[in-house]
């Protein structure tokens, strides 16, 4: 089963557990699709988009669950990035962690979450 990413704050992500369902963060709703990452991607994704933020999760889901409003899709650099056109629904969530910051100033990833 491959998976996807997202990288999300704790408040917006039991948010989304009260709800149901996932309707995206700020920059999604802007956007208009959720954005993910895959395995290859994320650290690269925290690094760029969350540097320095703390209280955030790691939710890993599976991208056949998604049917085809998930997309991949060129970024501005060409790397096709996974990109969900609707609400994602928790069922297609196989897990959730902290995704906490090291002494380094850096996220460290959960051992074992990410596959690709």
């Amino acid at each position: 089963m491959a998976l996807v990413y997202k990288i999300c704050p704790r408040d917006l992500w039991r948010e989304a557990e009260s709800l149901g369902r996932f309707t995206g963060a700020p920059v999604d709703r802007a956007d208009g699709f959720i954005h993910f990452s895959t395995a290859e991607q994320v650290a690269e994704t925290a690094a760029r988009h969350f540097a320095g933020q703390d209280d955030l999760l790691l939710v890993a889901v599976a991208a056949d669950a998604l049917g085809p409003a998930l997309r991949f899709e060129p970024s501005r650099g060409g790397a096709l990035f996974p990109h969900l056109y609707g609400d994602l629904p928790l069922s297609a969530v196989r897990a959730v962690a902290d995704l906490p910051l090291g002494a380094d100033g850096r996220h460290v990833f959960p051992a074992g979450i990410l596959q690709a």
